[in-house]
């Protein structure tokens, strides 16, 4: 499994790549492993969201997850790509499977969130 240095991470399994105070934010490699073939991917709109909010779900074969924001803010991109290929967040979650990027509130509210390392001791890697 594959944990990028350069990311952030939360305990719902997203991850962040922060660029300034845009966001752009996924779901991880264990993430898409533990949901298995995802088929669908449900971001309704651009919006702004708090913390810890339902910002759409992702449906695989087994089940269906909601998506997590990380941080408060406002989306301002989904990934027009995941309407016709979700199953790319099976094979580049970190990549290509994005899902949306967002201008964040408060840049401090990202210093709770797990480095790499605390994200695989959180998940036993």
């Amino acid at each position: 499994m594959n944990f990028p240095e350069n990311l952030k991470y939360t305990e719902s399994h997203e991850w962040v790549k922060v660029d300034g105070d845009v966001v752009t934010i996924g779901i991880t490699d264990y993430a898409q492993e533990e949901l298995g073939d995802v088929v669908f991917v449900d971001i309704p709109e651009a919006r702004a969201v708090d913390a810890e909010e339902a910002f759409g779900s992702i449906e695989a074969v087994k089940t269906v997850s909601d998506l997590i924001a990380p941080v408060a803010g406002t989306i301002t991109e989904i990934n027009p790509a995941l309407e016709g290929s979700p199953e790319i967040v099976n094979s580049d979650p970190y990549g290509e499977g994005w899902m949306v990027k967002m201008t964040i509130e408060n840049a401090d509210a990202l210093s709770d969130l797990l480095d790499a390392e605390k994200y695989k001791s959180l998940i036993g890697k």
